[in-house]
């Protein structure tokens, strides 16, 4: 059985509010779960102490019993201190797509053209 440190969903349309919770990766989202380990508010302030709430002991005994948090509580983990996060890197990211590359040649074409007959006159 593969267990997940996940959230799930509650709250209203628009005013979503998680609980953050141990489940059997098979089971759907907001669906069974082994145990509550804490909430996410994401309507509270950043700077809001009550914005996270995690139950540090339970969840350090589910991640020795094999628990894998998934990114978003990755970085849950991460701020409290009880998980590294390792960092990211991926530089094609920023690389534009093939479309704006060409869109970009053909402007600085057109834009070189007229600056190069200009200096000629």
């Amino acid at each position: 059985m593969s267990l997940k440190i996940r959230l799930t969903r509650g709250g209203a349309k628009k005013r979503p509010y998680y609980r953050i919770v141990v489940a059997d990766s098979r089971s759907p989202r907001d669906g069974r779960f082994i145990e509550k380990v804490g909430t996410y508010d994401p309507m509270k302030p950043k700077d809001d102490a009550g914005r996270v709430v995690l139950e540090t002991e339970k969840i350090q005994a589910w991640l020795a019993k094999g628990a894998q948090p998934t990114d978003r509580v990755l970085r849950f983990l991460d701020a409290a201190g009880l998980m590294k996060r390792p960092a990211r890197n991926n530089p094609e990211k920023a690389v534009p797509g093939k479309k704006s590359q060409e869109r970009a040649d053909a402007k600085a074409a057109a834009a070189a053209a007229p600056a190069g007959e200009g200096e000629a006159a």
